[in-house]
């Protein structure tokens, strides 16, 4: 069974997205702005791992208050509010609607804006609570709650008021993390950040909310984008909706148990670890669906890739978002969780899932839904290409130069004839090629944001084209463009 997703006539889809405009490009824009300024704070945290000197003078510039200020900007500021663009331009365009609380969804943009400031703020100061993704303090991390609540409620009334009864996957998705994170995260703040749980129990609801994070915030919203934006470039429906529904529901039964395999060795009861365990095995069962179903969506239309940068972005993180759930459960199993543990390889595990996955999602879906919203196409395909082999020659590297010295890293610890000193400075040369990625990355963050900006200020062409990275009549002999502005 092939299922599209539903048709809208041309003026209702200008009316839909003058609905979204000025909303989304403010969510938009402040992604952007996270994304560079995290991007800062992760160049200045690489170096001081072989340079440990650098800005060593400043308390603020700290590594330990420079990490986790990177971390949280890049998941509360870029990831967060990127993903939140795309999923209202999504429900409002899948539910053929406009968007709903336009005001109250713009002034939340803002509150949201001020909240991951203020809390950024605070940790730099050195008010971190030490508990990694939660580090905002209990006054900046409690009110992002009802932001996220608004949000729910927002998707709840465009879904109640939609124009067609069949739900397309994106929007089981899409509703399903709207639904569970909000509580996820309540219930995550009040054990971390007040005295209701203590010790080790802290310590399990870290890492249940870290991997939820992840899990059942931005996996939903970038797999929801892949479901979208494949078929609607290609011209082709979904290959199986049995399939895709499959893996929604077996991403929501199993993912959420997974966070505790992190935790084998630790102080707590072997059952609780188990079903962590258990819980990241049978994460085979989403992901192997999603991966055929993807992949089998895009047969025979490869060759867009050439073109089409939604879909290169798009198509990158798909594959990334197989790589990444097989390496996690992977990574779950006892014995190689010895080996792994506490090493830069969980590091590049984690990037292979946030930036890899949903960062290279999250670019794929701006540069389709904003000449959609501002009327303008992309100024600049040489900034697009400049984006595009920054970011994943800069990841690429970024992932196998810490999961190989990673891996190294943590045979050499399990060996007691190896001393530590030497199993730190065999990292460097690999610690130096984090910092030549993260580089490489930021140069693509840079020319993405010039090409928003100029975006914003609607510098590009007015066309019926789309900004492609070739001329496709020159590689297919006059065929039809393979992205179209609709």
């Amino acid at each position: 069974m092939t299922v599209s997703a539903p048709v809208v006539p041309p003026t209702e889809r200008w009316s839909i997205d003058q609905s979204c405009r000025q909303v989304i490009l403010l969510w938009y824009g402040s992604s952007v702005f996270w994304l560079l300024f995290g991007s800062l704070l992760a160049l200045v945290t690489s170096i001081k791992m072989h340079t440990p000197g650098f800005l060593a003078d400043t308390a603020w510039l700290t590594f330990g208050r420079v990490r986790p200020a990177h971390l949280n900007t890049m998941i509360y500021g870029w990831a967060s509010m990127s993903g939140i663009g795309t999923m209202l331009w999504l429900f409002a365009r899948l539910c053929k609607t406009r968007l709903v609380w336009r005001e109250g969804l713009y002034l939340t943009a803002i509150y949201w804006n001020l909240l991951v400031a203020a809390g950024t703020i605070a940790i730099l100061a050195g008010y971190s609570t030490g508990v990694e993704w939660m580090e905002f303090p209990a006054w900046a991390a409690g009110p992002i709650a009802f932001a996220f609540f608004v949000i729910h409620i927002a998707a709840w009334k465009m879904l109640a008021n939609r124009r067609k009864g069949h739900l397309y996957i994106s929007l089981w998705y899409l509703f399903g993390c709207t639904m569970w994170f909000p509580f996820l995260y309540l219930g995550a703040t009040i054990l971390i950040q007040t005295p209701a749980s203590t010790g080790i129990a802290k310590m399990a609801t870290n890492w249940w909310f870290a991997h939820n994070v992840l899990g059942l915030w931005l996996t939903p919203i970038g797999l929801a984008s892949v479901y979208y934006f494949i078929p609607k470039v290609i011209g082709r429906p979904i290959h199986s909706y049995h399939f895709s529904l499959l893996g929604f529901w077996t991403l929501a039964i199993f993912y959420n148990w997974a966070g505790t395999h992190h935790l084998i060795g630790g102080p707590l009861p072997a059952w609780v670890v188990t079903v962590g365990i258990v819980g990241s095995l049978m994460m085979f069962i989403p992901v192997t669906t999603v991966a055929i179903n993807h992949h089998m969506t895009m047969v025979g239309h490869f060759h867009v890739l050439k073109t089409s940068p939604t879909l290169r972005f798009i198509v990158f993180g798909a594959m990334s978002y197989t790589a990444v759930s097989v390496q996690g459960s992977l990574q779950s199993i006892r014995a190689w969780n010895e080996v792994t543990h506490f090493t830069h390889y969980t590091i590049a595990h984690a990037h292979l899932g946030v930036y890899a996955f949903f960062t290279m999602v999250a670019f794929g879906s701006m540069y389709y839904v904003m000449p959609r919203l501002v009327e303008c196409e992309w100024p600049s395909a040489n900034l697009i290409k400049v984006h595009f082999w920054g970011t994943a020659i800069g990841m690429s590297m970024y992932w196998i130069g810490l999961t190989w010295a990673g891996v190294e890293q943590g045979l050499a610890m399990n060996n007691p004839d190896v001393p530590f000193l030497e199993i730190v400075e065999y990292t460097i040369p690999y610690l130096w090629s984090r910092s030549v990625a993260g580089t490489l990355m930021t140069i693509g963050h840079i020319a993405f944001a010039i090409s928003v900006w100029q975006m914003l200020r609607r510098h590009g062409a007015t066309s019926t084209e789309p900004t492609l990275f070739t001329s496709p009549t020159r590689l297919f002999r006059f065929r039809k463009p393979p992205e179209v502005v609709t």
